[in-house]
């Protein structure tokens, strides 16, 4: 019975595939392939993974292992211990995030998450909560979603590590990052965040990844981190779905 099961819902999934081509999440273009990317876009996507700037992610054109730091890092620490990042922010991936980011499409989710466990692999292992960047009140409202929460969740389903989707609160609407400078989006965010009162036994000693969908300056995972320090964690890993890596990309 099973089997009869599984062949009827291989043909319905044939049928509805005949019926309504996949649109590739890069292109938005419908192809004749199996799966959400067409193999053409796929191959021109920049996938990050666990190389480059083991604190922020950046790409560097020679890989140190965990000694691999950029000029900017080894100056100046960030708040949090750790970066990784699935993707290069770029011409190619800008549509699939902010497909994610504004337009809400849900169904790459799944594959999203096994990007950024890939790409994150080393920092699940060893954490214990999953913690997004929270949107403020009024914005999830008239949003209808944090698309952050959807990337902790689906990190917590492939991982298995718990999502804490409240833990971090914006405590004050601030503008949106996008079209802001790197200045204005540090000035933004300042003092924005704050861990939910609830929730800070679970924060300290703890070790947190903290989930976005875009690195941009770092200015809101900095607020983040900080807030997180103050409540006591012991390790912030950040891991995000896309990074800017060029300085034209920071609008997003």
């Amino acid at each position: 019975m099973h089997l009869v099961q599984r062949r009827a819902k291989g043909g319905l999934r044939s049928a509805a595939h005949f019926i309504w081509p996949s649109r590739s999440l890069v292109s938005g273009r419908h192809h004749g392939g199996i799966g959400l990317i067409a193999p053409e876009d796929f191959a021109r996507l920049s996938f990050l993974g666990d190389s480059g700037c083991r604190q922020c992610a950046l790409p560097l054109d020679t890989d140190l292992g965990e000694e691999s730091l950029c000029g900017k890092c080894a100056a100046k620490p960030p708040r949090w211990d750790a970066a990784r990042a699935a993707l290069a922010y770029d011409d190619t991936s800008r549509k699939l995030v902010l497909d994610l980011k504004h337009a809400g499409r849900r169904d790459g989710l799944t594959t999203f998450a096994s990007w950024m466990t890939q790409a994150a692999g080393d920092l699940l292992e060893e954490a214990d909560l999953i913690v997004p960047v929270p949107l403020h009140y009024r914005r999830l409202v008239k949003r209808g979603f944090n698309q952050s929460g959807w990337l902790a969740q689906g990190l917590a389903r492939k991982s298995g590590i718990p999502a804490s989707i409240d833990t971090l609160v914006r405590r004050k609407p601030t503008p949106s990052q996008g079209g802001l400078s790197a200045r204005e989006r540090w000035r933004n965010v300042r003092a924005a965040f704050a861990v939910r009162d609830g929730a800070r036994a679970r924060i300290e000693g703890a070790r947190i990844l903290l989930v976005d969908d875009v690195f941009t300056t770092g200015a809101t995972l900095s607020a983040c981190s900080l807030a997180l320090r103050r409540a006591g964690a012991a390790h912030i890993g950040v891991v995000v779905l896309a990074r800017v890596v060029r300085p034209s990309d920071v609008t997003i």
